[in-house]
């Protein structure tokens, strides 16, 4: 048992000395500290109330719009199902256009903004928490209604400005090869900005905007690199469900998808706290702590200051071993 716990213990001593893991391990052990996956559950489930509704405005507006040109209507929704591979197309084949009357558009808006504000409120709760923001520090009402209403505005903007340029990016005809690329380009470059103005948004104001880029670039990379690679993800663990459960499997693998989409996320965003905090090197235990150990478990103690003038104070007895 002792030869087990000094070759753990090296192995400890040893990844604190190297960024290359000590930091992916901090920021994976950050991540269980904030119970950020219960945080992606709750991101996935608002953001699943509001796909459908979302999708039927998006097509109904479409119709309005593009009425006269079919075909950019149709590559327009593919890019718009680029985010759901394989169940993006079951999705469609389930999503009809409201009745493009005023009463129909309403009621799809209204069903939308409900449910998509159920998703504003949950990106606070999970970009605060991540954040270790004192709760007494965090907007209440209006504040953080008002926020939002804007955060929704921005990702609404963002969605429809970003697809309709992907759905030039992969578009074919005459456009040419020169144009798609800079489409995409462009559309990641907006991705980038759209998420930014997000955390902006969905964070209190005492986290820096600086501080917030490296999340939004990483989260923009991570969903690019999904629409590469979740085509084979989900047709690998899904494909069968949907097939044999019908619309039960359309449900499953549209819930998975999401809360994988939130889970990487907010991995983007807990890497983007450790480098600013510098919360790493952290010990793999609990029986020794390095530096970063004590500032990650002290913030904590103050996330929960819940009224002005409350002070929590965080006593760490014990041995501690400084980071080599």
């Amino acid at each position: 048992m002792n030869l087990v716990r000094r070759a753990l213990s090296t192995l400890d001593e040893w990844q604190q000395r190297h960024a290359v893991v000590a930091f992916p391990l901090a920021v994976a052990k950050k991540f269980g500290d904030d119970q950020a996956g219960n945080l992606a559950a709750l991101l996935a489930w608002n953001a699943f109330a509001a796909v459908f509704p979302l999708l039927l405005v998006l097509v109904t507006v479409l119709g309005l719009i593009l009425r006269g040109n079919p075909h950019l209507q149709a590559q327009i929704m593919r890019s718009a199902l680029v985010d759901f591979p394989i169940i993006g197309t079951q999705l469609k084949a389930n999503v009809h256009s409201l009745s493009r009357s005023g009463l129909g558009l309403g009621v799809g808006l209204v069903l939308t903004f409900l449910g998509a504000r159920g998703v504003a409120g949950a990106a606070q709760t999970a970009m605060n928490s991540v954040w270790e923001v004192p709760r007494r520090r965090r907007p209440g009402f209006p504040g953080s209604l008002f926020r939002s209403v804007a955060l929704l505005s921005v990702l609404g903007i963002g969605v429809i400005a970003t697809t309709t340029l992907a759905g030039i990016g992969g578009g074919g005809g005459t456009i040419g090869v020169a144009v798609r690329v800079a489409a995409i380009a462009v559309a990641f470059a907006l991705n980038v900005g759209v998420f930014l103005l997000v955390f902006r948004l969905a964070t209190a104001a005492e986290v820096a905007l600086r501080d917030l880029w490296l999340g939004a670039l990483l989260t923009a990379v991570v969903w690019q690199l999904l629409q590469v690679a979740g085509g084979y993800l989900v047709a690998h663990y899904l494909r069968h469900a949907t097939a044999v459960y019908g619309l039960f499997g359309l449900v499953l693998g549209l819930m998975s998808w999401l809360y994988l989409q939130a889970e990487l996320t907010l991995y983007a965003v807990e890497a983007d706290v450790v480098r600013t905090r510098r919360l790493w090197p952290r010990s793999m235990f609990a029986s020794t702590r390095t530096p970063a150990d004590e500032a990650a478990l002290r913030a904590y103690g103050r996330t929960e200051e819940r009224q002005d003038g409350e002070t929590v104070q965080v006593s760490l007895p014990g041995p501690r071993r400084r980071a080599t």
